[in-house]
C-alpha cells in the first residue's frame, strides 16, 4: 500500500460538530476500503489566498493515510459532492 497526504479545507463558518462528521465520513471511506488512517491533523482556521466562493477564510486539515489509488477516486468524488468541503488534493508520499 501506498502513502498519501490529503489536504481538504473545510466550510470554516460550520459547526465544530459538521467538521468533526465530515472527516469521520472522510476517515470512514479509507478504513471501510482496506486503507488505513495514519494520522489527522487539524491546522485550523487560515487565509485563503484569494477568495473561494466569497470566502476569505478555511478549516485546514491534513489527513495522512495508507491505501491504493482506488481510496483516492473515492476520496475525489465524495469532496465533490459534499457542501462543506471547499477544496481538496491528494499527493502520494515517496
Amino acid at each position: 500500500m501506498a502513502k498519501y497526504e490529503m489536504l481538504v479545507m473545510l466550510n470554516n463558518e460550520s459547526a465544530d460538530e459538521t467538521k468533526e462528521a465530515t472527516l469521520a465520513k472522510l476517515e470512514g471511506i479509507i478504513t471501510s476500503r482496506g486503507g488505513a488512517v495514519v494520522s489527522t491533523d487539524k491546522w485550523g482556521t487560515k487565509k485563503l489566498a484569494y477568495p473561494i466562493n466569497f470566502k476569505k477564510e478555511a478549516y485546514y486539515v491534513l489527513l495522512t493515510f495508507e491505501g491504493n489509488g482506488d481510496i483516492c477516486n473515492e476520496l475525489v468524488r465524495v469532496c465533490g459532492i459534499d457542501a462543506e468541503i471547499t477544496r481538496q488534493t491528494i499527493m502520494k508520499i515517496a
